[in-house]
């Protein structure tokens, strides 16, 4: 393929924008020129930015091909080849030879398996072309569909590697049971060349077949020199020199084909002359654009130029699958070197998803979870040097796991497609007959849902015009299915009949048919009926009806009803009958004669709910009687609504549409004349299904199976109920499974077959004689398990002469639903009437039976309880006789009691001093061998130990405390001596008692109260009296005496003397009573007048202002420093306008630094900033640039 040179110049030198910029204008003036390309170019161009280093063939060719290769290709001879452009993707489709191509007839035959109808043939690829496999598969004698996977080699998938260049395509004929299965792959390159081989599967049935693919080059048709396109694309205008490389698009005659020519580097030519031959070799190499040359090959010197930063630079470009993660490395010169990442030009932060390393040489970009954004273009900068590369994310391509299924349907009916993907959250395009179905041009008929990983296409009322064949495509697969829409058949449920009426009467015609929302119209004799006072024309949910009021001679006629977008008619005859008596009034009074079907006194009437009640009442007398319907003290109107009365002359129709629960109840039909009146009493009973069991739980588990309760419904629907069913799933699970298909009657259920520690639920329907429950709420979780093994190592802990204390090991064998606790049993040797000894299961390894009879010999178990119940008892294996044991009482001292316990005054003392001995021995404290009765000592003593404790310790509270235990004449005793001690009180008597040279001796007497312990020194600090501060001299001073030396010579010092024992020092110290003044020799110092210096000076800015760009938000700080005296006067200015007054702004002076800090920084708050600062003596002003800036991401949310 011959591709222009200065496309690799413009990738080898960095310049991606360029390079795109190129890239897009080149394609846009190819297709205005070729406009038989656009269509594949289209295509290609699937994002808003151009591409260019986008490729699957070789991006660029370092030397211009002058003539044309010959290559003898046996099956594309024939056809013309377009030139693939770098900076167009070209979408080559396959020869027609090829596409037409029937199967067996390659170079490689087999016969017909059992399975395969059509195999794979072998075939050879052009290079960048697009090749496609077929394999076809019966499916006429399979149970289940066939699993098709294609390989390369022996064992590599190719299901994995399904994308951009690899597609898969699978298809079905209902009528021929044959499956099509498709291989393509996009634009062969080298390595796809080689053995491959596809399986098919299908239960028990297998089958394969292989073929093999070869890659071949090419044939080019080139022009003569493809520097013929090197000339301008503008009329010479300050554009001039842009490349045009519409002319590679032109399609070129066919030439015969010539011996290869020698290639010629014409930019290795140019680069070694000299510039006065440039214009020469310009013109032998036929290159028009004289000034675009001289550019390029001006940027070719600099970029030949050896990097002095860089060992080794980034690739010119990388792929990253999507949600992966990709390191960018260079190897830089300096070990010390600073480098910043660009992304589109703007600096990369460090950040959990931007990880930056440097080690040794090399600098390394890490870009975390690779999502589109990423697409992008990325620079490594190190001062002025810098190098490129370009990012390309991979999606992964999304298939369809579960296909399309045709729909037959009729008008008016909901219509739902669904498919379902490989990916949550992809995208499916969704067609009808060629034309893509989307939320903008769908409108209110059609409706997208997404569930997951399923979607669904949703049409609302189908008609005739949805009749057509529906894709969904994703970017791994499509799937098709047809849609067929029929009439709706319209059904009459009653039909219209002929009436003989007299004069007078009402004639009525009703019909009722399946669909309440048809509509109709009513003709008589051909003539369309019009509704008038004596003409009425009634449509109530499924039933039409004609009445005539006052029926006269001129109604008689054929009537017929029509229902509009039907093509029939129900018709009935009219027939007027005319008697002429003579008219001899008859009176009778009214009478009721209900037939209600049912026994007794009570007339009921049962109906279930939802159903329409029309109960007819037949009623005879003379004249017509006047009929009232009544609910209690309410009455029913005879007015067009859900319960309502229908009246003729001989019957009265009672009518409640949609019946429901409150429509039950006693119905009073009263009928009167002028004669005399008649009444009846019925009662309309409601049925309907129950409702829903209630409070299902589990009562107890196994390890596999369950038992389960739960209380009938509150309601059973007015039909006693007949038995309930079960259904059962796990936790987190959305698939119930039922119990039973049989109606069960019990209301305890044993749920079998499940898994231990899988946590399940249960729910429960109520079946009566008229249909099946709501279910019932879950049950809360539970889970089968077993109960546990036995508990061990059970022993006898302790015994009395009426208790019995045991202790125990947990059980070996736990399993899922643990320990809730143990329950302990006892009986008399010889019986077996055990006795449970605690009614809650304890937690604790050990428990005390209390209340024994004193010399039995007792037996002891005890069980692990968990949900599943009761584990098997552990047992001793023997008898124990419950009496108490005698032992002799021993006291068990403390090591840290063993000697004397100091503590200081107001501290806590807590002594626990544990024993043993039984029976319980008698416990006695003494102190100082008398009997303890001060009562700010508490002791407390329980069976093992006795506790002594001071709140608040005290002097007289020291002394020898004597702790005695006894049984019976049997005793112990231990002493523990405690002492409390505080800090001590001053030295007495400290006095300086001799004065020579530099030193001072002092002499003092120990303190009067020494804290109740030894004094182990003394601190002895000295005191000029001039400055009055005191410093320490000694530390830790046994004697009562010491010596102070290196005193100053003409001052006068004093001294004091604190005590110190196990407290620490004393709180006031002992002063010397005299003082020791060191004496002068005689020295007369002479100071020199003090001269005051002139400090005043004009304001100097010592720091000056730095400019800063800072992110929009965030708050920012700029700083500066000066000096000046007197005090110079700070004024903060912004583009040359003094701040005042204004809260974003904080100014602040600390000993010369000046701040200015501004609040939460934004776009209008970038400017230059000035400080100037004024006194008496002079001004002086430093200034910086504030740049403000916003984060890319957030820009990109904005504009999203």
């Amino acid at each position: 393929m011959a591709v222009v040179e200065v496309g690799r110049e413009l990738i080898k030198g960095g310049d991606i924008e360029t390079c795109r910029q190129f890239h897009w204008e080149a394609g846009r003036k190819a297709l205005s020129r070729n406009p038989v390309r656009q269509t594949q170019t289209c295509l290609s161009q699937r994002s808003q930015k151009p591409r260019a280093i986008r490729l699957q063939q070789p991006l660029l060719t370092k030397r211009v091909r002058e003539t044309h290769q010959t290559r003898n290709l046996s099956c594309n001879h024939q056809h013309h080849h377009r030139p693939n452009l770098v900076f167009l993707s070209n979408h080559s489709e396959k020869p027609a030879e090829e596409e037409d191509a029937a199967p067996g007839e390659g170079s490689q035959t087999s016969e017909q398996s059992s399975l395969f109808v059509v195999k794979p043939e072998s075939a050879t690829a052009t290079k960048g072309k697009d090749i496609t496999f077929v394999a076809k598969v019966d499916s006429s004698t399979l149970t289940r569909k066939p699993v098709m996977k294609w390989l390369k080699g022996k064992w590599l998938d190719l299901s994995s590697k399904a994308g951009k260049h690899l597609q898969f395509k699978e298809s079905y004929d209902r009528n021929t049971k044959i499956y099509t299965y498709e291989m393509r792959i996009i634009k062969a390159v080298d390595g796809d060349a080689g053995g491959y081989r596809c399986e098919v599967t299908a239960k028990d049935k297998c089958d394969s077949c292989t073929f093999e693919v070869s890659v071949q080059a090419a044939q080019e048709d080139q022009q003569d020199n493809i520097l013929e396109a090197f000339k301008r694309s503008g009329d010479g205008d300050e554009d001039a020199g842009e490349l045009d490389f519409s002319v590679l698009l032109k399609k070129r005659k066919e030439k015969k084909l010539e011996e290869p020519k020698e290639e010629v580097d014409v930019w290795e030519i140019l680069k070694n002359a000299k510039p006065c031959d440039y214009e020469k070799i310009a013109f032998q190499y036929g290159i028009t654009d004289l000034r675009g040359m001289l550019k390029r090959l001006k940027k070719m010197k600099a970029e030949s130029k050896k990097s002095d930063a860089f060992l080794t630079k980034l690739d010119p470009a990388y792929s990253v699958d999507k949600g992966k993660k990709i390191q960018l490395t260079v190897e830089v010169a300096d070990p010390t070197a600073e480098v910043k990442w660009l992304k589109n030009g703007q600096e990369i932060k460090p950040s959990a998803k931007y990880v930056f390393e440097s080690v040794g040489n090399k600098r390394t970009l890490t870009i975390n979870k690779c999502n589109l954004s990423d697409d992008a273009a990325y620079e490594c900068v190190i001062g002025e040097e810098k190098c490129f590369t370009e990012v390309f994310v991979k999606e992964p391509p999304v298939t369809i796991t579960k296909l399309l299924d045709d729909v037959h349907t009729v008008v008016g009916e909901k219509v739902e497609f669904e498919v379902e993907v490989s990916e949550e959250g992809a995208n499916v395009k969704w067609m009808k007959d060629g034309v893509e179905l989307n939320r903008e041009t769908a409108g209110s008929k059609y409706r997208f849902k997404k569930d997951g990983k399923r979607h669904i296409l949703i049409i609302t009322e189908a008609t005739k015009e949805d009749i057509g064949m529906y894709y969904a495509f994703t970017n791994g697969g499509e799937s098709k299915a047809e849609l067929e829409v029929e009439d709706k058949e319209l059904e009459v449920l009653q039909s219209i009949a002929d009436l003989t009426v007299k004069a007078a009467e009402q004639a009525v015609f009703k019909c009722e048919v399946s669909d309440e929302k048809v509509t109709g119209k009513w003709f008589k004799d051909g003539v369309e009926v019009q509704p008038s006072d004596r003409i009425k024309i009634a449509h109530i949910g499924r039933t039409h009806k004609l009445t005539i009021d006052d029926v006269i001679p001129s109604d008689a006629g054929d009537y017929t009803f029509v229902p509009d977008g039907y093509a029939f008619s129900l018709s009935a005859k009219l027939n007027f009958l005319e008697i002429k008596i003579e008219y001899v009034p008859r009176e009778e009074p009214p009478k009721i004669l209900l037939d209600t079907g049912s026994s007794g006194n009570k007339n009921v009437i049962t109906v279930v709910a939802g159903n329409k009640l029309c109960f007819d009442v037949e009623v005879t007398g003379e004249p017509a009687p006047v009929v009232c319907w009544m609910k209690g003290d309410q009455m029913v109107s005879e007015a067009e609504g859900r319960v309502r009365v229908e009246t003729m002359k001989t019957v009265s129709s009672f009518v409640i549409e949609g019946a429901e629960r409150g429509d039950e109840g006693f119905y009073t039909i009263t009928v009167t004349n002028p004669v005399g009146e008649d009444k009846a009493e019925l009662f309309v009973k409601i049925v309907d299904v129950p409702n829903a069991p209630d409070n299902v739980k589990c009562t107890s588990v196994g390890e596999d199976s369950a038992f389960i309760t739960w209380e009938p419904p509150s309601f059973d629907g007015g039909v006693p109920v007949k038995g309930y069913l079960m259904e059962r799933k796990k936790v987190g699970s959305s698939r119930w499974t039922k119990l039973n298909f049989d109606v069960y009657e019990s209301t305890t259920y044993e749920a079998k077959k499940m898994i231990e520690g899988v946590l399940y639920e249960m729910r429960v329907f109520a079946v009566n004689g008229i249909g099946i429950s709501q279910p019932s709420a879950s049950s809360k979780p539970f889970m089968p398990i077993a109960p546990t093994s036995e508990p061990t190592r059970l022993t006898v802990e302790d015994v009395t002469d009426s208790s019995c204390v045991l202790k125990w090991r947990p059980p070996e064998k736990i399993g899922a639903g643990g320990i809730d606790g143990y329950i302990i049993e006892y009986c008399t040797e010889g019986s077996d009437q055990w006795v449970q000894a605690n009614e809650e299961p304890v937690e604790k390894n050990q428990y005390g039976i209390k209340g024994l009879p004193t010399g039995e010999k007792m037996l002891f178990r005890v069980f692990a309880v968990n949900i599943a119940g009761r584990s098997r008892p552990a047992t001793l294996s023997q008898a124990v006789t419950i009496r108490e044991i005698v032992e002799n009482p021993k006291i068990r001292v403390p090591r840290n009691l063993r000697s004397k316990l100091i503590k200081a005054v107001g501290e806590k003392v807590n002594l626990v001093i544990p024993f043993q001995g039984k029976p319980r021995p008698v416990v006695t404290w003494f102190k100082d061998g008398a009997l303890m009765e001060d009562k700010t000592v508490g002791t407390r003593t329980s069976g093992v130990d006795s506790i002594l404790f001071i709140r608040s310790a005290e002097r007289r509270h020291s002394g020898t405390y004597t702790l005695s235990v006894q049984i019976e004449d049997m005793s112990d005793s231990a002493n523990i001596e405690i002492q409390i001690v505080e800090k001590p009180g001053p030295p007495i008597n400290v006095h300086v008692t001799d004065v020579w040279g530099f030193n001072a001796a002092l002499e003092w007497k120990p303190p009067k109260d020494d804290g109740n312990c030894e004094i182990v020194g003394y601190t002895i600090q000295k005191c000029d009296m001039k400055t009055k501060e005191w410093f320490t001299v000694y530390e830790h001073n046994r004697r009562l005496s010491c010596t102070v030396s290196d005193l100053v010579m003409g001052n006068e010092y004093s001294f004091r003397v604190f005590s110190e024992n196990f407290c620490g020092l004393s709180d006031d110290p002992g002063n010397s009573k005299n003082t020791a003044v060191i004496a002068k020799t005689g020295l007369l110092h002479q100071p020199k007048p003090y001269k005051e210096k002139d400090m005043s000076r004009s304001p100097k800015f010592t720091a000056p202002l730095v400019d800063r760009s800072v992110i929009a938000g965030y708050t920012a700080a700029i700083s500066c420093a000066v000096r000046g005296n007197p005090k110079p006067k700070i004024i903060w200015m912004k583009n040359n306008i003094t701040i005042e007054g204004d809260p974003k702004f904080l100014m602040q002076n600390n000993q010369g630094v000046l701040t200015l800090n501004i609040r939460k920084t934004s776009l209008f708050d970038g400017g230059r900033y000035s400080c100037r600062a004024v006194n008496d003596l002079g001004v002086d002003e430093v200034e910086c640039k504030l740049e403000v800036r916003v984060l890319q991401e957030k820009v990109e949310e904005t504009k999203k």
